[in-house]
């Protein structure tokens, strides 16, 4: 299983692009390629979803959550595969951005949180962790609800393991069900620094 490496160690890593894309989060940018080319973002308000009991978990999806199993950079690969399976154009996550993530999960900063059912992947969130803040990039399903489960796993177990953000990045009326809301960037990025302070581990 992939190591899961403090924030000051990936924001000083020896590898020249684990640095350089540590850095960037932490100063609150995200990477995507919407067509033009990979290029830094970022957003004037950014999205939360709430940690642990205060996530709300609409009652339709409450019967589905022990009807799969979760796990940790299980299949990381198939994560980021799932998430890159959408019609052409609806993709943000181009070649270039995929070898990256691929890179850097083997340095210790790209993870996926997965749902599994019958010993197949069936759906998962892709993201970076710095410190105690787990920074959504994207998730997928190839089985129902798959990836409302695994983001409602993910948002319990990171409670248990003491983390501070779950980041969505950008507010949609799916996230919206579960409580999500926004803050500004200031705020944003007042609790980033105090995420990266926090010495926890994504691995139980």
């Amino acid at each position: 299983m992939t190591r899961v490496l403090p924030a000051d160690q990936l924001l000083n890593h020896p590898d020249p692009l684990t640095r350089e894309v540590a850095r960037g989060y932490a100063g609150g940018s995200f990477l995507m390629d919407n067509g033009d080319g990979l290029k830094w973002y970022t957003v004037g308000r950014r999205a939360l979803v709430p940690l642990g009991a205060a996530l709300h978990v609409p009652r339709s999806l409450r019967k589905q959550i022990g009807r799969f199993e979760v796990a940790i950079n299980l299949d990381f690969a198939g994560v980021l595969a799932g998430c890159r399976d959408r019609p052409p154009g609806e993709t943000w996550i181009s070649d270039e951005l995929a070898e990256i993530y691929l890179h850097l999960h083997e340095t210790g900063l790209a993870h996926s949180f997965e749902t599994w059912r019958d010993g197949q992947l069936a759906g998962g969130v892709l993201g970076l962790v710095l410190g105690g803040a787990f920074i959504g990039e994207s998730m997928f399903h190839r089985v129902t609800h798959a990836s409302k489960v695994a983001l409602v796993g993910l948002s319990r177990h990171l409670m248990v393991q003491g983390f501070l953000l779950l980041d969505a990045q950008i507010q949609n009326p799916h996230l919206e069900r579960f409580g999500t809301y926004e803050v500004s960037g200031g705020e944003y990025r007042k609790l980033l620094q105090e995420a990266l302070e926090r010495k926890v581990n994504l691995l139980p």
